[in-house]
């Protein structure tokens, strides 16, 4: 029995991305074979497309770090019980495809309020802003967030979170069309840096300064970064869109009492991973099952286009997820 999945052929565009008839992979110990609906498109994928982001060794070469699905088949140890169920899991590679396999222990259930395709979109996102915000950056009930790229997968789903725990969010965006959207999901202030100098717009609003900044920029971000940090704030770096290099006048650290930390998901133990995934099933999917909030999905192509939504991922005009979907869309 054969799949579709979607293999780089080389380092380059989004061209080098094919559909290709594969066999069907099998869970070994503790996993569990699923049938994909659909699968979450993130920048991670496109850099691996580059050739900058290789997947953890013993990981399939495929892209693709979040899918939905149906359980199908049961691995070694792994609970007879989820079998049938419909799942959305954290992969570290092989969800560009019609099937995929999962540690058990990243699967989790697909919340009531959210279709089966949509829930594609929760893991990645969801994962990444509870460990980054919440545990890293040790965000608290009436402190201030500031989140660069505020209408991406990762900003739709900050804004949405930490409104839930009472946190105050500032978002960087780039058009007014996007601040806009920003502000309706709930963002307390949204700045076009097209247009706009955010240092300086957020400098006059919050004169103590940010508690906590999540960035996926670097580069001349950093020192803006550090300047706009209240009083032992945390800034946590995720990413590095715009370069890995930056000037650090280390005074502000030394008189802000600031902690730099950063972190990738990707490269983490199943076990590390597990831990966040237990935190989020009991303190966030109640409020995804109510509907209070949701996965902001701004499209989706079938999965043999997966050159088409890489191309529009780096076009940027998109708000929230990329999908890529195994049915006819």
């Amino acid at each position: 029995m054969a799949m579709i999945e979607i293999q780089i052929r080389e380092a380059g565009g989004p061209e080098v991305l094919e559909p290709v008839e594969a066999s069907i992979p099998k869970p070994g110990e503790q996993q569990v074979l699923i049938e994909v609906e659909a699968a979450g498109v993130n920048r991670p994928d496109v850099m691996q497309r580059k050739g900058l982001y290789p997947p953890p060794p013993g990981a399939s070469s495929i892209p693709g770090l979040e899918v939905s699905g149906t359980v199908r088949e049961i691995g070694p140890g792994a609970d007879p019980g989820l079998k049938g169920k419909p799942v959305c899991a954290l992969v570290s590679s092989g969800g560009y495809a019609e099937w995929c396999v999962a540690d058990e222990k990243l699967c989790l259930p697909v919340p009531e309020s959210i279709s089966l395709r949509d829930a594609a979109g929760i893991p990645e996102t969801f994962f990444t802003v509870w460990t980054n915000v919440f545990q890293r950056g040790r965000l608290q009930k009436g402190e201030t967030l500031l989140v660069h790229g505020g209408s991406s997968g990762i900003g739709t789903t900050a804004i949405q979170l930490v409104k839930l725990f009472g946190v105050t969010i500032f978002v960087t965006a780039g058009s007014d069309e996007k601040c806009d959207f920003c502000l309706k999901l709930g963002a307390d202030a949204a700045f076009n840096y097209r247009t706009s100098d955010f240092w300086e717009e957020i400098s006059k609003q919050e004169k103590k300064g940010i508690d906590v900044i999540l960035d996926m920029v670097g580069g001349e971000y950093f020192t803006k970064n550090v300047k706009l940090l209240a009083t032992e704030g945390r800034l946590v770096q995720i990413a590095l869109q715009q370069g890995y290099r930056a000037e650090l006048d280390l005074r502000a650290l030394l008189m802000k009492r600031v902690c730099l930390t950063g972190s990738t998901l990707r490269p983490r133990t199943v076990n590390q991973k597990a831990e966040i995934a237990l935190e989020l099933e009991e303190k966030v999917w109640p409020h995804l099952a109510s509907g209070k909030i949701k996965p902001v999905i701004h499209t989706t192509f079938p999965l043999p286009d997966a050159s088409e939504a890489h191309r529009l991922m780096e076009e940027g005009s998109h708000i929230g997820k990329i999908l890529l979907s195994t049915k006819v869309v």
